[in-house]
């Protein structure tokens, strides 16, 4: 998070580095890398700066402020009739230093206090959204990653449907096939080659993705380290973090300091209608022109005491809009509760769900390899046409495509764990071997 108010020095923002490009990125380097390039988390940032001297400039106005002035005048006196009064006109050269003071104002005060909460909200803010970035480069990054373990899928079934046709042909050869059998088989190859064909333009646009998102070369090369996550019991979910996910997630966190903001709000329009106490002064020198050398001293000093009387009834409406807002207020951030409270739940039982899933898609690849080795063997023997070796051909590449599918949708699972939980780098801590 971004360093707290400190009026001596700017807030510190330290990025992270970039992560040094290598030919193949890790998850770790592309979530280190999003703080210093998503142009998301850079507008949070300059949002928040901007907060920080919103807070400054209303800061302004409960310190002394100090002015100095140098008029060189010169003037000719008018009488009620409108005739100048007679004699010359007059010069004078003044230099001073005014100051004023508000030694006591509640409603400046309490705009400060409003402006500081203000920065803290941003900082909030700022932290959503880097949450969000990291969420966003992370999906990107599984989806990408799926994407190029599918296009192997699509290798893979090219291999099987070559050996298919070649097997088709032989079998032709010796006699014991006919011409369907190898049309059949060609016809096999074509729609995996045509697949292959339409992987690589998504494999493509998830890489131009995955680069904007992370401010890389369009381009240039761009491999991926694997990253799986690793299998969990399902009895290690619980709902015992839920409560604690609360002090976690930036947008919570948030949404109780913009309570807290909108509360003093109400107290700085209360204190519209109170007294306010100024001191006021000048120093200076005066004489008839600049260059004179005998100049006389001038100062005054003053203390003013300001009061509203009645303002238009603008102090009672203010106030009167400010409770409004801290009502609403109130209300998203019980519907922010409840919606936390189910986004942990709900990613507990879809994590459960699809560690569940991704068994049961192993189960169906090896038993689909199976059908297909004894579909092979049944044609090699000639009891059969290849009618069964293509289903289950097609039956293995559905098995392959969805187990792909299935640790995709698993490692999403768990990353909306983490999110719901309130920090997304703690993936990096689930990686599996």
């Amino acid at each position: 998070m971004i360093a707290g108010v400190a009026w001596a020095a700017d807030p510190v923002v330290t990025p992270s580095p970039a992560p040094v490009l290598n030919p193949t990125l890790s998850l770790e380097q592309a979530l280190a890398s999003v703080e210093g390039v998503n142009v998301n988390v850079l507008l949070s940032r300059e949002t928040t700066a901007q907060a920080f001297e919103l807070t400054r400039l209303q800061r302004a106005g409960v310190l002394p402020i100090i002015t100095g002035t140098l008029a060189q005048r010169r003037s000719q006196g008018v009488s009620t009739a409108g005739v100048a009064v007679s004699g010359t006109p007059a010069s004078r050269f003044d230099a001073q230093v005014s100051a004023n003071y508000a030694l006591l104002d509640f409603n400046r005060l309490s705009a400060l206090r409003g402006s500081k909460m203000g920065y803290e909200v941003a900082q909030a803010n700022y932290s959503l959204a880097v949450q969000n970035a990291l969420t966003t480069v992370a999906q990107t990054y599984f989806a990408h990653l799926r994407n190029s373990r599918r296009l192997a899928v699509f290798d893979a079934a090219i291999v099987r449907a070559k050996s298919l046709l070649d097997l088709a042909r032989n079998q032709l050869a010796a006699g014991v096939a006919t011409q369907i059998d190898v049309t059949r088989a060609d016809s096999v190859l074509s729609l995996a080659e045509q697949s292959r064909l339409q992987q690589i333009t998504v494999l493509y646009q998830s890489e131009l993705l995955l680069k904007r998102l992370l401010d890389l070369d369009t381009g240039g090369e761009l491999r991926l380290a694997d990253f799986a996550v690793k299998r969990a019991d399902p009895a290690l979910y619980t709902f015992s973090d839920q409560k604690s996910a609360f002090e976690r997630r930036a947008d919570y966190l948030s949404a109780q300091k913009a309570l807290e903001q909108v509360a003093i709000d109400v107290r700085t329009a209360g204190f519209q209608r109170m007294p306010s106490l100024f001191l006021s002064g000048q120093l200076g020198q005066a004489s008839r022109y600049f260059d004179d050398s005998n100049k006389g001293d001038t100062w005054s000093t003053g203390v003013v005491i300001s009061m509203p009387i009645f303002d238009g009834l603008r102090a009672g409406a203010d106030k009167r809009v400010q409770l409004s807002r801290k009502r609403a207020q109130e209300f998203r951030i019980h519907n922010l509760e409840l919606q936390i409270s189910s986004e942990v739940r709900l990613a507990v039982q879809d994590a459960t769900s699809r560690n569940a899933q991704m068994s049961v898609a192993e189960k169906s690849v090896r038993l689909a390899q199976e059908e297909l080795r004894l579909a092979q063997q049944r044609y090699q023997q000639g009891v059969a046409d290849n009618r069964e070796v293509v289903e289950a051909y097609n039956r293995l590449a559905i098995a392959d495509d969805n187990f792909v599918e299935a640790v995709y949708q698993y490692n999403l699972s768990r990353l909306e764990l983490a999110r719901a939980k309130g920090e997304v780098r703690t993936i990096l801590a689930e990686k599996g071997p």
